[in-house]
Formats: C-alpha cells, structure tokens, sequence
C-alpha cells in the first residue's frame, strides 16, 4: 500500500504539553491550540462500526487504527464544541477529503492519496472540554493462520463445508485481493487431491446495511472467487457460485468480533 502522505496539509495548531507518556498526534492530523493527549490505543487491525454515522458499506471501517482523546484546558481561549468540528471539517476539506458526515460536534470524513485510504472521525464531548480523533486506515488483516489442504478436507468431512478466512476484498467490492493467493492455492490443492469433489462456493456478509444489497454482494464475491479457482486450474463444473447474505451469520452481528466472523466464504461439499 502506498503511504498516505498528508501531514503538513492538514494543520490545526503547533503540539500542546502535558500529553500522557508515549502518546503524539496522529500524521494526518494535528491539534486545537493548547490542547493535550489523555489516552492513546493503536491497532495494526481492527473493525470500527460508524452505523450511527453512515449507511450501507461505509459504516463498516476495517484496517489500522488511531484513537486519540484530547483535553482543552480551561479558560476563556477554551473552544466550544462547534469550533473544534469546524476547525477538523475546514482542515480535512483543505487536505482534499471528502466530508460523509459533519454538525455541530462532529465530522466524519474520507481520505485518498496515492491509492491509500484514511477514514477519520472527529468528536468533541462536555461543552469543548475534550474532543476525540479516530483514524482508520484501510488496509487488509495479515493473515498469520492458513488452513491447509488437510485440515479444509478435514473441515468439509466433518461439518460438510468450511469457512475461509483468508479471502479479502475492498470494502463493498467484489474483486479478490492478492493477498488472498495463499488461501486459494490450499483449496486449489484439495481440489487437485480429491478429484471427485464438488463444492458450492458460498458468500456471506454481516448485518450492517440493507439485505438485498448484501445478498448481491455476496453472489459477486463468491462467483468471484470461482473465477479465481478455475483461473487456477479448477474445472468450473465442479464449482457453483452461491449468496447467503446474512442470512446464515455464525456470531452475533451486535459486536465488531461477530460480525468479522460472519463476513466469510465457506465452501460447501456439493453431492
């Protein structure tokens, strides 16, 4: 992924004393003037639900994330809560961002440089007292666990379908990611292995936006993954293209953990 290179764009104020130990302002994004950092939490990967905020697709922000929380010291410099969204909004808009959401206390915006994508959202709390700052960039999970050959053939004999993992897509996209390869290349070799096996490739999705469009999308990503297969090898005979939509989740949609799980490709063993 290319780097996002945005900071020196995006300038709201020079650094703030008192930040809590190890913490700085994220790269994109610097701070309200005299402000400081009372907690930091970093995540190489994490799944962040703006269902409140967005509709559909967009409210589903997957990759790495910054939280940061900020407090304004008292006095009468303090800013009110409209000045620290618009103060964010003016600056996102200037850096090229395109503003999804913004009022009196908050702003979610989108932002693209170079091929990469930043998500950030922007919340200002308790008369301007403190405001927030969450970015997530869009990228794909690394994977560190791919089931083999074996333990897919296992899976299948067992329960008569297995989910898949290690498929990816772009969000409310339908094309398979590269870094996909390994996992298609174990089911390939089940498939090189056991000759008279046939299998419905079945899409799935979790409960966020509207069914029909989830059931669509995830036709398209699982007839997606069959072109992938037969690009591979694979007779096309012995693949067929399904949806479930969220027809058929595996965890709860009410947390960010389920509804990661229920966002997968299964393959099921077609007699």
């Amino acid at each position: 992924m290319h780097a996002l290179m945005l900071a020196g764009l995006v300038t709201l104020s020079v650094m703030g004393q008192k930040d809590v130990a190890g913490a700085k302002d994220h790269p994109l994004l610097t701070r309200m003037p005299g402000s400081y950092i009372t907690s930091a939490d970093a995540k190489e990967f994490d799944s962040v639900d703006m269902s409140a905020y967005l509709a559909g697709a967009d409210a589903r922000w997957d990759g790495k994330k910054t939280e940061l929380r900020y407090q304004n010291p008292e006095g009468p410099r303090r800013p009110t809560m409209v000045q620290i969204a618009r103060n964010y909004e003016q600056a996102l808009r200037k850096a090229g961002g395109r503003i999804l959401s913004a009022d009196d206390r908050t702003v979610v915006a989108r932002l693209e440089r170079g091929g990469a994508v930043a998500r950030v959202f922007v919340q200002a709390f308790n008369e301007g007292a403190e405001y927030s700052v969450l970015v997530v960039e869009e990228a794909p999970m690394a994977q560190e666990v791919v089931a083999d050959a074996a333990a897919l053939k296992k899976g299948l004999a067992a329960e008569g379908r297995i989910a898949l993992y290690g498929i990816y897509f772009d969000t409310n996209k339908a094309v398979v990611k590269p870094e996909s390869g390994p996992t298609l290349e174990q089911v390939v070799r089940l498939l090189q292995q056991e000759p008279g096996l046939r299998l419905f490739v079945v899409g799935h999705t979790d409960g966020t936006g509207q069914v029909e469009a989830n059931v669509k999308l995830s036709a398209a990503r699982a007839a997606a993954v069959v072109r992938e297969l037969v690009a591979r090898g694979v007779a096309a005979s012995r693949l067929e293209p399904a949806g479930a939509g969220p027809w058929s989740p595996v965890a709860t949609n009410r947390t960010d953990e389920g509804k990661a799980r229920n966002r997968r490709v299964e393959l099921v063993d077609r007699l």
